[in-house]
This record gives structure tokens, sequence and C-alpha cells, in this order.
């Protein structure tokens, strides 16, 4: 028997993939399957865009750059952070990964020690956590609740660092919540970051999903000493539907990029030239494309949420930004569906994707055991009939025996 480092063995799977892969493999038995579980636009990557991958190809850009990206493409993330984000950074304060969750991962290789806290805000994205395992790191969690916003306080984040905190991870607009803090929301928990000069790992994948006029904001920009204690991780993957490409980027100060860029030398070398051409257009080119994007993204929301309200025993707050819903299915639970007591989301997400065919991810990988994360980057007609499926699985619950 093979006996694994210790390291992976304490490293759960990821539960979307884990969904994703069960539902394409129930899809490709002939099952119905309407997936709500993946984490990608449904939207192609622009035309544009591929182009000048295409171009890149013809011209033999097929060759090795730079371990931390090609300068041009750094050049092209600092004029973003500038234009954008009114953040200036330098070239050398900027490494290219290959895409934003092996941006998170070398974060951790070269800032985590053994030990070491990282605070991590719940409900968090399923990664997070087992990336600061493999770092020797301990992830702390801090519950936060609708009646916030599924926000951190800084009260909270005050409260709960302690001598051994080395960083707190924000995520905004969230994965799984959708939840988007205010510019005065980052202020007092980067003034807290700062004061006890902790780092502060700034996730904004979602960056330019947000709907009904709300702004997002970096923390790296909300104080003037927040820059040199925000590792600010983004790409183009959600925003340019290029999840594929894999192209992510890190923005921070110059020794942690420099630790970055020697960690990747010895690990992936750099990200594919070929993308790296088209996250060059995607970057400094209009996005043509987002604006048709967002509105989709904006009305699916809507419907989704009006529906899930609709159905007994469920309750869900209307997100800000990112393309999931996190519903609360409390008042589901503990009934009786085809003869099973179902008491946990994750017997609510295998049940429904028996009865429903409807494929979604229980909330207690995000660290959410009430609830279910429904991500609705699929077609409003896919939307329309799993929301239906699902409302009739959820209407056959009844109460157990002896109890009304």
């Amino acid at each position: 028997m093979v006996v694994l480092a210790k390291r992976i063995r304490q490293v759960a799977a990821s539960p979307t993939l884990a969904i994703d892969a069960k539902a394409k493999q129930l899809k490709s038995s002939g099952k119905d399957i309407i997936n709500f579980g993946v984490g990608e636009p449904d939207f192609d990557t622009p035309d544009y865009i591929k182009e000048a991958g295409i171009e890149a190809i013809r011209q033999g850009h097929t060759k090795y750059t730079p371990a931390a990206g090609s300068p041009e493409l750094k050049e092209a993330v600092c004029e973003k952070l500038r234009r954008e984000n009114g953040l200036e950074y330098a070239p050398k304060e900027i490494i290219i990964n290959c895409g934003a969750k092996h941006s998170i991962y070398n974060i951790f290789q070269v800032l985590i020690n053994p030990g070491d806290e990282v605070l991590i805000p719940s409900p968090y994205w399923v990664t997070y956590p087992e990336a600061v395992k493999l770092a020797g790191g301990k992830p702390v969690i801090l519950k936060t609740t609708e009646k916030t916003g599924f926000k951190l306080t800084a009260a909270t984040l005050r409260r709960r660092i302690k001598p051994k905190t080395r960083m707190l991870i924000l995520n905004s607009p969230s994965n799984p919540t959708g939840a988007v803090y205010s510019e005065a929301e980052l202020r007092s928990l980067m003034e807290v970051a700062v004061a006890k000069k902790i780092f502060v790992l700034s996730d904004e994948i979602y960056e330019h999903l947000v709907y009904d006029g709300v702004k997002h904001v970096s923390p790296a920009a909300v104080l003037p000493d927040a820059k040199k204690w925000t590792l600010l991780v983004n790409g183009v993957s959600k925003s340019f539907a290029m999840t594929g490409w894999r192209i992510g980027y890190t923005a921070g100060p110059a020794e942690i990029i420099s630790a970055m860029s020697n960690l990747q030398s010895h690990s992936t070398s750099n990200p594919a030239s070929i993308c790296m051409k088209a996250a060059y257009a995607a970057l400094t080119q209009p996005a043509q494309a987002l604006p048709a994007m967002v509105a989709a993204f904006a009305e699916r929301r809507n419907f989704v949420v009006e529906k899930l309200n609709a159905m007994p025993g469920v309750t869900c707050r209307k997100p800000e930004g990112a393309f999931y819903v996190f519903p609360n299915i409390a008042g589901t639970l503990g009934k009786v569906y085809r003869g099973q007591t179902i008491t946990t989301c994750m017997q609510m997400a295998d049940y429904l994707l028996d009865a429903a065919q409807v494929a979604l991810v229980p909330g207690d990988g995000f660290g959410a055991e009430d609830y279910l994360r429904i991500s609705y980057a699929t077609s409003m007609e896919n939307l329309r009939r799993g929301l239906e499926r699902m409302a009739a699985a959820l209407a056959e619950g009844t109460a157990p025996k002896g109890k009304r």
C-alpha cells in the first residue's frame, strides 16, 4: 500500500469539482442533468481575445517567457490597476500566474510558516482552507451570517487576531454568497489589519460582475498604508469568460512578488505564452462583451432569487455580485423525501441530483451547513427547468411520523 505524504492526506477534494464530475458522468450516461454547480461563465471567450491567441501561435510566440510572466502583460496589469482601481504598481510588483487559484497557492507558500494562522470568513471558497493547510498553516474560520450580509466586521476581526495570526482573506465579490464589501466596510477592516500588521489576501476575481449600481473597491486602495499589506489577486477567467486559458495575477510588495517568482520558476515556470497574449488583448482592449454578460447575469439573478423564495422552506438573499446565489434551506431539512429523512445539505444535494436531476453544491464545503450554492452561469431555459424540478422535488417533503 502506498503511503501518501501527510500534506496531501489532510487536504479534502474540491466539492465543486466533485459535483461537476458526477453531473457530467450522469449526463454522459443519458440523464438529462441540469448543472448548477460549475463556477464558470457559460459565455464564450470573445472573438478578439481568441484571435489574439491564434495570432500568437502564427507569429511563433510559443517559447519560454520569464517565470513571472511576459513583461508586456505585467505592464498591462499595471495600467489596468491604475485605470480601474486607482492603484500604482511597478512591473516588479506584479507576477502572472497560471490562474488566480495558482496565485493564491503561491502566496501561502511564500508567506505562511507551519503554525501560522490565516483568518478565513465563512462562507468561503472551498480552496482557501485546503491551500492554507498545504502551506503548513492553520485555517481559522470566522463565521458570518445573513444578518451582516455574509460580511466580516472590524469588531470581529479585531477580536480574533492572535499572536500567530499572519493573514486575512477577503473575497469581494464573494464566492459563494455574492456579497460585496463597501468602501467604508473595507476601510474599517484595513485599519485593523494595518494596525496589527497582518497581510490581507484580496481575491478580486469577480471584480466586474456587480449589479444594481454596486461598486467594487480594492482593499489596497482604501488607506495610504493598505497597499503594502495587501496581496491583490485577480485574473481574466470570470470577467472575460477565459476559465480554460488559466491566467491570473498577483500585485503586492516587490519582496513577496520576487519570492513568488522564485517559487514559480521551480514549479510551473511561466504561464502559457499564447494565453498571456490573449490576456494582454483582454486587458488592453475595450471589454466589448462584458456589459451584455453582466446584464444577462443580473436578469438571471433576479429570476433565480424570486423562484427560490417561492419554494417552501427556502429563503434567499439577493447577492450584489459574482454569479451565485446561496439559499438557506434550513426549512427543508428534517423532512422525509421518498422514504428518506434528510437532515443535511449534503443529503439534500444528493436527493436533488437523483430526484430532480439538478446538480448543485452543498454549503458545508463552503463552511455553511444549512445552505446550497447555485450558479446561475447557465441559460435562462436551464434555470427555468432546473428550478421547476427543484420546487417539485422539495414539495414532496413531509413531516416525519408523529410530527406536524
